[in-house]
């Protein structure tokens, strides 16, 4: 609006205001309206406060105390008060995913190990909110959810549905030309000239006691009666919800922390077979990454040898344990890529020979020559035997080959492949899929293209493949080593593979690959326990496999896991002396130094037992520097000593029997101490390796140390490369975490000095050190941050509600734990920012709050209180903050810290609180501010005690440290508000669930001082939202959510009069800077979002006071007195101003009802057509209001009508609101009955309306001319102050706000509404009518053929983007045109003619053609055809919805009729209530409402006979019109209605002067108009019509001796 519009600048300002004056008195004391025009003056003696600053809330508490409600129980009773059960603190055991749960086998355990597997097995600690999904956040009022709710719906009559179908686009053609034509054209050749033969006529049943004489009110409760019954409860089921994203306020639970598990591959490994079969094969599979050059898996060994082969080993193997005998196992990958293949590697026992030899006979010999060679073979099997029984213990490489995996799982998902081309892993081979499915490699370019993690890599959902390996690779002993795989690897992807040239060893194996199921059965996990479900023990078992992810996984742990692998990678004996040539180490885990000390925790590989206490790597023959390529796997002790460590001893084993000769000869020792410093020694080797047995208390030394008159292989050097890894939810890895924790346990533990790395700590030196440790987790690694999340949260927070006593004095620790809680969640939120909800919330630590966090227990080494045991009273009642603040606390920032004396609370009830209150008295006696030194209390605690007991409130503590920080530390916490703040409640829930005090009253939960500084909090960060939402935009959106979803749930546990003020503090902040903004949107949308959702309160109504005072007939509240002469604008005498307050944003309406006021505030505010730059924000209010009320209707908690009642009484206001906005509202009247509207409706039908909408006084008064007599006027412009002309609503948010003025219409009470009725001026009672006009054809039933033309989206928009292009091309007409245009009658609020008088009109009406069109084509286009169902069921929702809608108006209508039989005055708006009636005859209405319709219409002209015959003698007109159209109807029950209104109207007029040639004239020029233009039209229905009414005639007793009969039937058959 930068260039005022040319009608605007000719108004002259001076005129404007006078007229603005003049209009206020007429209104009468709407606040809106005072506010819109600028009126001064207040409505009553309690002073005004403009809508747009907040006003003071009521103390709520002290409120429900003083007024106790009078219902002893029943629906209304729950309306008062939160229920008791409101909140729940539960404590759920946590589901294990194995038969018994993970935890270490030792009894005796060391602090850290304690804390793990107490992280690791604890209940989850939740706090439920028990009602909390009947707030709107979980509104069942949307798409999904609305079908369930609109079953058993009837299905309503229209008659246009009933119509037979013609082409509905040649109908609409047909449409316009009748539309052009005058009653002249009729043609006279028609029905209408035939003989009108009545007599052979079957009249429709009658009316009973039509004819009879009763009362009116007798009547009007009949009527109601039957209005009433049978109606639907709930109108949002009916209405779809606007189309929103998530809705702001839903917070969703987090997802529950568990074990971490990628993509999941079941490998089912069926068969391995050689072309000879002379000894067994050993096969283990794993996975590789060849990009990131990393073994992505632990090894899966499976033995697939035949009985007879299994038993020549049988004197060196002992049972096998049958979890060793798995031949399926389950992989998981966390990071598939185009790069991951399936390794599988074979060994065979040891023989004198090299590879090659070995592997030769595998090549040459073909197993269909078997006879031939027999005796070759027998010969071979022999040797083979000799070796097993000799040297059946060790094993030798011998082939290996690999699966290209991403092949598989492509190839498997799709089938246009060509089977010829498949390779798997290798060379020059046939189809190898078992099955022959088509398949083939994936193009090379596709390889190229395709980067690891994108779409080709879902291992979620390719169809199970069976592959046949056919060719095996022979290993090269000296290209053992993962880097010569990994060449291999890259090789085997290249077209030119050099592995393609070698002559391969023939085999076939077999194996299933399947993505996993849910829940396999039989499943170990990699420890070895049993997964649930595990039906029976002795079936052969599934592995799963333990991950190495590619890249770091950011998971907490929760279960207990701790594994060390051991990988002996290479070794260089070159240099040694003597003979050592065919080389296997042997790795032991020992807890001591005796031989006899190795434990047996050594996992077995398969066919053996369990776990041995030794294993030994293969050996590659008469190599002095071999390579190793093995995997060994311990079950690490949680506990671990500087005495446990790896043990590795080499031997030469001589494989040719020689005599005297040993087996294996020892030839060298190395070892690696498992502890170093305390931390679990890990990572890669370079030992050196002594030729002699270590000396004793060798392992407490690393071997590299130089230990006197020993000898070493090579002089000292590093000749055995090891790499030793842990996977470990013990062992953090990290250098600053491990100290951290150690310091921390120390403390628990009080023992000193604590070692830790190179240093001892003394006590003295304690506080620095754990202070700098604290400070250093910032250095730490994320991932494993990540790990041990749930522990480090807990630990820091144990710190500040348990400050350690370090020799003699409390160390406050809050600073600094808060400090770094605020940069490890700011860490998480920067680098895991995939991890987030909508609200920006870090699903991690979303989890840790939800399920994890607990007020941790105060006394060192007892459990943390849970539901059993320790009655959490003990403990908590008396927890308050220590007596003081220490003076080293930065408190020059901190606002409002009260220094009252700190609160003790509760008896003493150990020496504890004993000690505590003699500081607390001796605090108090030296009238200590809360800043008072500490040293001189806690030395005087220690005099008392030797220990000092300090124990603080987490969210006390919490409060404190957020309002004293500042600088970087407040920034972190603001960045992630969300995360303290939810903390802080929960810590308050579980404070008053061991304090007793969830049942406490709500004044007496938390000390003054704790609520001061939570005021101070919301104070600042409402400060902070305000001045820096122009520049941080989102982080200002997710601190201005976390605010207001923290002060929705205060509301749940403290004093709710508090948390109102609080709110209060908010708005106030805001309104100040709105008034300073050119463009206010951006914040009044933040501070729309904040209303939202502290409004999803679950218990919103109760918060609202329903039942409270403004109500009547309760007696008035103090602050409302008479009304003054100011008000005289309401009727003359003002009945009642509680009345006004009830219906109106008054100061006691916004106070009594807070958060209704403020939500109803938000809207008028919004709407106003002078609020400057609020327009964009039209839809986001206009949804709050709907999504509130949506879900109050469909609350089961206010399914009572009473209740019901209740709460649309907090939305009374709303009508007046609404009625404001009139002007705004999308003109349904006009391009909706244009569309579709069927054919059997008469043209002419409409002839008479006029469209106007609004009051022309108002209209009158602000062009600036006398204000005539009221008729109807054309205009429906209300030009606003300024002149400017409006900005129309959007049809969706017109829609809305409509269906909202209906809900609060069908729920108020009847009594309340008219009681205000009668307090309206006629010109508001007419603003009311226009209304409910405007929601006739608002909600008008679109009609069957409608919905099968058109898919509802597409109408949807295709509506919207056409109200748009009209709102763009008519606003650029500008005012003036457009009132002259409109008031040209072109407003007709129907498809009759005379809308289309003037050409410039029809130009942009062009739905009625090629517009149509295109949305038809744009469907067909755009969404797939629905079925007849769908349409069905949409037209039967429609159908309800247009009934309901119409009944509530009718209901509304009949409250103002009745409210002018009351007053007796105000005749004058009967005119408006006959507007509309007849306006919701002539749309699309069912069967039901026309029988309730005409039984009203019947009602209003009985009682005011005159209005018809001698004031409104056009809408007499209008109304035989309809009747006799209804008359014509297919319908009969319509007809019957119909016959009987129109009956009754000829006897009525008759009856009133003796004189029927009014009405006979009306009806005939009707029937004509009817006759001559309707173009299918039925002449039967009519005649059975027009034979009811003769039946009417001739049982008329009493009318039966005047000239009535005989006009009537003369009349009747003269019509022709």
């Amino acid at each position: 609006m930068a260039e005022r519009r040319a009608f605007a600048q000719k108004i002259s300002r001076t005129v404007a205001a006078e007229v603005r004056k003049q209009i206020s008195g007429q209104y009468g004391g709407s606040p809106q309206l005072l506010k819109n025009l600028n009126i001064g003056g207040s409505v009553s003696h309690h002073t005004t406060v403009p809508l747009t600053e907040a006003v003071d809330p009521v103390e709520l508490e002290d409120y429900l105390i003083t007024h106790p409600i009078a219902v002893e129980s029943g629906p209304l009773r729950d309306l008062l008060e939160f229920p008791p059960d409101d909140i729940e603190v539960v404590y759920t055991p946590r589901e294990c995913r194995t038969l018994v749960s993970a935890v270490p086998e030792e009894s005796e355990m060391d602090p850290h190990v304690r804390d793990c597997v107490r992280s690791y097995t604890e209940d989850w600690a939740i706090v439920n909110r028990k009602y909390h999904k009947l707030g709107t956040g979980f509104n069942p009022n949307t798409l999904d959810k609305q079908k369930e709710r609109q079953k058993g719906l009837p299905k309503q009559i229209f008659e246009s549905d009933e119509a037979p179908d013609g082409n509905s686009y040649q109908d609409e053609q047909d449409d316009l030309k009748r539309r052009s034509m005058s009653i002249d054209d009729t043609p006279r050749g028609s029905w209408a000239c035939s003989i009108f033969d009545l007599k052979n006529s079957l009249p429709d049943a009658l009316l009973p006691n039509l004819l009879d004489r009763t009362p009116n009110e007798e009547i009007d409760h009949h009527n109601e009666d039957q209005r009433k019954s049978s109606r639907h409860k709930e109108l949002f089921a009916l209405h779809p919800a606007p189309d929103e994203e998530e809705p702001i306020e839903r917070l969703s639970v987090p997802e529950v922390p568990k074990e971490h598990f990628g993509q999941r591959l079941l490998v089912k490994c069926l068969s391995l077979k050689f072309e000879i079969e002379i000894e067994p094969i050993f096969a283990s599979l794993a996975l590789y990454d060849v990009k990131e050059k990393k073994k992505i898996s632990e090894n899966f060994y499976f033995d697939l040898n035949s009985e007879q082969m299994k038993g020549m080993l049988r004197p060196h193997v002992p049972p096998a344990a049958i979890s060793t005998l798995a031949r399926s196992a389950i992989f998981s990958i966390t990071y598939p890529s185009q790069d991951v293949f399936l390794v599988i590697k074979l060994e065979k026992v040891l023989q004198q020979g090299d590879i090659g030899e070995c592997a030769e006979p595998y090549m040459i010999f073909k197993e269909s020559d078997a006879a031939k060679n027999k005796e070759k073979l027998e010969k071979l099997k022999c040797q083979a035997e000799q070796f097993c029984q000799r040297l059946g213990k060790y094993r030798m490489p011998f082939a290996w080959t690999a699966i290209h995996l991403m092949n598989i799982v492509s190839s498997a998902g799709s089938l246009e492949r060509d089977s010829t081309e498949v390779e798997v892993g290798t060379g020059e081979r046939k189809g190898s899929w078992s099955e022959r499915r088509n398949s083939s490699i994936v193009g090379r370019r596709s390889l190229e293209r395709t980067t690891s993690g994108d779409e080709a890599c879902n291992l979620t959902s390719f169809r199970p493949a069976t592959l046949t390996v056919t060719n095996f690779f022979k290993q090269e002993g000296d290209r053992l080593s993962d880097e010569d795989l990994y060449k291999f690897l890259a090789d085997m992807r290249r077209p030119s593979s050099v592995l393609r040239r070698l002559r391969p060893i023939t085999a076939q194996l077999k194996i299933d690959i399947s993505p996993a199921p849910e829940n396999p059965h039989y499943c170990l996990t990699p420890e070895l326990l049993q997964v649930k479900l595990y039906p029976d023990s002795r079936v052969r078992p599934t592995r799963e496999i333990l991950e190495f992810p590619a890249r770091d996984v950011y998971v907490p742990n929760t279960t207990y896991r701790n594994l060390l692998y051991v990988y002996p990678q290479s070794l260089n004996f070159a240099n040694r002396q003597g003979s050592a040539r065919n080389i296997t180490v042997k790795v032991q885990f020992m807890y001591g130094e005796d031989p006899s000390n190795a434990m047996p925790v050594i996992f077995g590989k398969s066919s053996c037992p369990e776990f041995s206490k030794e294993a030994y790597t293969a050996v590659v023959y008469h190599n002095r520097s071999p390579d190793f390529h093995e995997e060994i796997k311990i079950k690490l002790p949680a506990t671990l000593t500087d005495h446990h460590h790896l043990l590795f001893t080499f031997y030469h084993v001589s494989c040719q029997q020689k005599q005297n000769t040993p087996l294996e000869t020892p030839v060298g020792y190395t070892w690696i101490p498992m502890l170093q410093n305390g931390r679990l020694k890990t990572g890669q080797f370079c030992l050196p390796v002594s030729l002699e047995k270590p000396p004793q208390a060798y392992s407490v030394l690393s071997p590299e140390v130089p230990l006197p008159g020993m000898k070493w292989v090579d002089n000292h050097k590093g000749v055995f490369n090891v790499e030793v890894v842990a996977v470990s939810s013990l062992h953090t890895q990290d250098p600053y975490l491990d100290k951290f924790f150690a310091l921390v346990h120390a403390l628990d533990e009080h023992m000193f000095p604590v070692r830790i790395g190179d240093m001892r700590i003394m006590e003295n030196n304690l506080e620095n050190e754990l202070k700098s440790s604290i400070s250093a987790l910032n250095s730490s690694q994320l991932e494993p941050v990540v790990r041990f999340l749930h522990l480090l949260l807990d630990k820091l927070i144990l710190l500040v509600v348990r400050p350690p006593v370090i020799a003699g004095q409390i160390v406050n620790l809050g600073q600094a734990s808060f400090e770094a809680m605020a940069s490890i969640i700011n860490r998480l939120h920067k680098n895991l920012d995939g991890n987030q909800d909508q609200h920006g919330r870090n699903s991690l630590l979303a989890s840790y709050i939800y399920y994890v966090f607990r007020l941790p227990n105060t006394y060192p080494n007892s459990p943390s209180p849970g539901p059993g045991g320790l009655g959490g009273s003990v403990h908590y009642a008396t927890m308050a903050r220590s007596a003081v603040r220490p003076a080293s606390l930065n408190l020059n920032r901190s606002r409002s810290l009260s220094n009252s004396n700190p609160d003790i609370s509760g008896t003493p009830t150990s020496p504890d609180d004993e000690v505590r209150s003699i500081i607390g008295s001796k605090a108090t006696d030296r009238s200590c501010n809360r800043m008072s030194s500490h040293t001189e209390t806690s030395s005087f605690l220690q005099t008392l005690t030797g220990r000092l007991p300090t124990k603080k409130l987490f969210h006390e503590e919490l409060a404190l440290q957020w309002v004293v920080c500042s600088g970087s530390v407040r920034e972190a916490a603001l960045q992630q508000a969300w995360f303290f703040f939810e903390l802080m409640v929960k810590s308050m829930v579980h404070h008053l669930y061991f304090a007793d005090k969830l049942d406490a009253p709500r004044k007496n939960r938390f000390p003054e001082r704790f609520m001061d500084d939570v005021t101070a909090l919301v104070s600042t960060i409402a400060g902070d939202i305000v001045s820096r939402f122009q520049k941080d935009t989102e982080m200002v959106e997710r601190l201005n959510t976390s605010l207001a979803f923290f002060l929705n749930d205060l509301l749940s546990i403290m004093d709710r009069g508090f948390v109102f003020a609080l709110i209060k503090t908010c708005y106030k902040q805001v309104s100040s800077k709105l008034y300073s903004l050119s463009n206010p949107s951006n914040l009044a949308s933040l501070r729309l979002d904040f209303l939202r959702i502290i409004c999803s309160h679950e218990h919103y109504v109760t918060l609202n006071l329903p039942c409270s005072l403004l109500t009547p007939p309760a007696s008035p509240s103090p602050s409302v007195s008479s009304a003054t002469s100011q008000s005289s604008g309401f009727s003359t005498n003002v009945q009642d101003q509680k009345i006004a307050n009830m219906f109106e944003l008054s100061v006691p309406f916004r106070q009594q009802h807070y958060l209704a006021g403020l939500v109803l505030t938000e809207l008028a505010v919004i709407l106003d057509p002078d609020a400057e730059g609020l327009f964009g924000l039209h839809k986001k209010v206009i949804n709050m209001v709907h999504n509130l009320l949506s879900s109050h209707d469909s609350d089961p908690r206010y399914a009572d009508p009473q209740v019901k009642a209740r709460v649309a009484m907090l939305y009374l206001p709303l009508i007046g609101v609404i009625m404001e906005t009139v002007p705004q509202l999308y003109d349904f009247t006009e391009s909706h009955n244009q569309r579709g509207r069927p054919s059997c409706v008469a043209v002419d039908d409409y002839e008479s309306e006029g469209g106007s909408m609004i009051s022309q006084t108002v209209a009158m008064a602000i062009a600036g001319t006398s204000v005539p007599q009221l008729t109807r006027p054309s205009s429906f412009l209300l030009a606003s102050s300024s002149g400017r002309q409006h900005s129309t609503f959007s049809t969706e948010s017109s829609r809305s706000l409509l269906i909202c003025l209906l809900w609060v219409l069908k729920n108020a009470d009847e009594s309340v509404l008219q009681k205000w009725f009668t307090d309206l001026s006629v010109l508001q009672l007419n603003r009311l009518l226009d209304l409910l006009y405007l929601c006739v054809s608002c909600f008008e039933y679109k009609g069957k053929k409608v919905f099968e033309r058109m898919n509802s989206l597409t109408f949807k928009k295709s509506k919207d983007m056409r109200a748009k292009l009209e709102e763009a091309i008519l606003g650029s007409i500008g005012a003036r045109q457009e009132m002259v245009r409109r008031s040209r009658g072109q407003l007709e609020r129907s498809p009759s003619g005379s809308a289309f008088g003037s050409q410039e009109n029809l130009r942009w009406r062009k739905d009625m053609t090629h517009w149509r069109q295109n949305t038809e084509k744009l469907d067909k286009s755009h969404k797939p055809a629905r079925s007849r169902a769908e349409i069905e069921h949409e037209a039967l929702i429609d159908g309800n919805l247009a009934t309901e809608a119409n009944l509530i108006i009718l209901d509304t209508l009949e409250i103002v009729v009745q409210t002018v039989s009351v007053t007796e005055s105000k005749e004058s708006i009967l005119g408006g209530v006959l507007k509309v009636l007849l306006h919701s005859m002539a749309c699309n209405q069912s069967a039901l409402y026309l029988q309730h319709c005409f039984a009203t219409q019947r009602a209003l002209v009985s009682k005011f006979p005159e209005l018809l015959f001698e004031e409104e003698t056009e809408q007499c007109a209008d109304l035989c019109l309809r009747l006799l159209r209804h008359c014509s109807s297919s319908i009969s029950t319509i007809r019957s209605h119909a016959s009987a209104s129109l009956y009754l109207l000829m006897r009525q007029n008759f009856e009133i002067g003796n004189n029927f040639a009014r009405v006979k004239m009306q009806v005939t020029m009707s029937l004509s108009s009817l006759v001559g233009t309707s173009q299918n039209f039925n002449e039967e229905f009519l005649r059975r019509s027009l034979k009811t009414i003769l039946t009417y005639a001739e049982e008329d007793l009493e009318l039966r001796e005047t000239t009535f009969p005989d006009q009537d039937c003369k009349g009747l058959s003269e019509f022709p």
